[in-house]
């Protein structure tokens, strides 16, 4: 019975962690969190769309066309109509 003890307690001690190496893996899994965290958060300061993103064709492609639709023969502009509108009253 002494040797199956023995047995069991060698092989329990065999598959433990040792403590002080577990411990530097925890560390380590938080230094790293730590550093991705504040990645992340620099990220976040920064702007979504570089600056003057806004002046690119693609941006722009919907007001040059309403522009282009609002001079064309037979169209009110609506801004016209808002405007007489709020002259009458």
């Amino acid at each position: 019975m002494g040797f199956l003890m023995e047995f069991a307690e060698h092989w329990i001690r065999r598959s433990m962690q040792n403590p002080d190496e577990r411990d530097a893996i925890w560390r380590k899994h938080v230094q790293e969190t730590k550093e991705q965290a504040e990645k992340l958060k620099e990220s976040w300061a920064q702007p979504v769309k570089p600056y003057g993103s806004w002046n690119t064709d693609k941006n722009n492609a919907k007001f040059l066309q309403d522009l282009k639709l609002s001079r064309l023969p037979g169209r009110t502009d609506p801004y016209e109509e808002l405007a007489s509108a709020s002259s009458r009253s």
